[in-house]
């Protein structure tokens, strides 16, 4: 050790660079609903007003399959169809809940996928229901579209769309050179 302390203060910026190296592997480690790597802003889709469809997409995601699992499971024999499109409702909203959870371009792409066939869903059971109400002898959760959730299955496909189409539009404004920020 040097009599000046130069011995003992390159020891200490050693520790110190090997200690912040976790710290900085930690800070770039993709989490969700951040960005992806050179992704600026592709993340939001969970964030902002995306946390409540998040969070609404999850709980019609458990209501839906339990739903479906205890009428398949105890009453198959009654409306079939009803209780498996209960089912498919329930397993596009976990692909959506998943989505938006994730973020990132491609998991946007997959919701946006999955709302549309939601919204088509939506309409198509819900205006047979209206239609020919004896083809659905039980309910299922877009009979007339949706009525017994409080056509929330209607709003969600639509409000899901609408704010997929706002954050990929501000990812797209975020990625311009020169316009950080700048919405389209």
């Amino acid at each position: 050790m040097a009599e000046d302390g130069t011995e003992a203060e390159s020891m200490t910026t050693q520790d110190t660079a090997e200690t912040a190296a976790p710290v900085e592997l930690a800070k770039t480690s993709e989490a969700p609903g951040e960005p992806e790597p050179g992704q600026s802003g592709s993340g939001r889709i969970g964030q902002g007003p995306g946390r409540l469809l998040l969070a609404l997409y999850g709980v019609f995601t458990v209501a839906a399959l339990s739903r479906s699992l205890v009428q398949i499971s105890t009453k198959y024999h009654d409306a079939p169809l009803a209780y498996v499109l209960s089912a498919v409702a329930g397993v596009v909203y976990a692909v959506i809940t998943v989505a938006l959870w994730r973020g990132g371009e491609s998991a946007r792409r997959v919701a946006l996928v999955c709302c549309s066939l939601e919204l088509a869903g939506v309409i198509s059971v819900g205006t047979l229901t209206l239609v020919d109400s004896s083809a659905f002898p039980d309910a299922t959760v877009w009979s007339d579209f949706g009525i017994g959730y409080v056509f929330l299955p209607l709003a969600l496909p639509v409000a899901g769309l609408l704010w997929l189409r706002r954050s990929a539009r501000e990812a797209a404004a975020d990625t311009r050179p020169g316009q950080a920020g700048a919405e389209a």
